[in-house]
């Protein structure tokens, strides 16, 4: 074979091989790019389905004639627990339907809640005491919850 004809496919083949892994660098970088692409727009998603659920899970303010009102009302004799959003009437029920006072891990058990993780406690503790701030319910001393006298 001609000496001039295997060297010009010898170089050819180092300027192949160079294209070849310098592509083979410029992949990697743009694979990684993408990876990191893909999991920002996974966190996106999720943030988004994060909110839906804390907007779908917050009260709506109520208005009247475009001033905002008392969602949980304070409890009177002539008040009866229906004026309480649902979630409210179903933990006033389950501490009225309690033998003596409960804490808010019972009353989350009733209800289904994940009473192990605390994250998800801590609200319905929350609406505990909103119904006690507002008089339909007393809490004792040692942190328990319980019907008014």
């Amino acid at each position: 074979m001609d000496p001039e004809l295997l060297e010009r496919i010898t170089a050819r083949r180092a300027e192949l091989d160079e294209l070849e892994e310098r592509l083979a660098k410029e992949l990697a970088e743009v694979r990684a790019e993408r990876d990191e692409l893909a999991v920002e727009r996974v966190l996106e998603r999720m943030s988004e389905q994060l909110a839906d659920e804390r907007a779908s899970a917050a009260p709506v303010p109520g208005q009247v004639g475009g001033r905002a009102v008392m969602l949980i009302p304070h409890h009177a004799p002539d008040v009866e627990d229906t004026v309480l959003p649902p979630e409210y009437q179903r933990i006033l029920a389950i501490v009225r339907q309690a033998a003596g006072p409960v804490m808010a891990r019972q009353v989350g058990e009733t209800l289904g809640v994940d009473i192990s993780v605390r994250s998800k406690l801590e609200p319905l503790r929350g609406k505990l005491v909103r119904l006690t701030d507002r008089g339909w319910l007393r809490k004792t001393p040692d942190g328990r919850f319980t019907t008014r006298l």
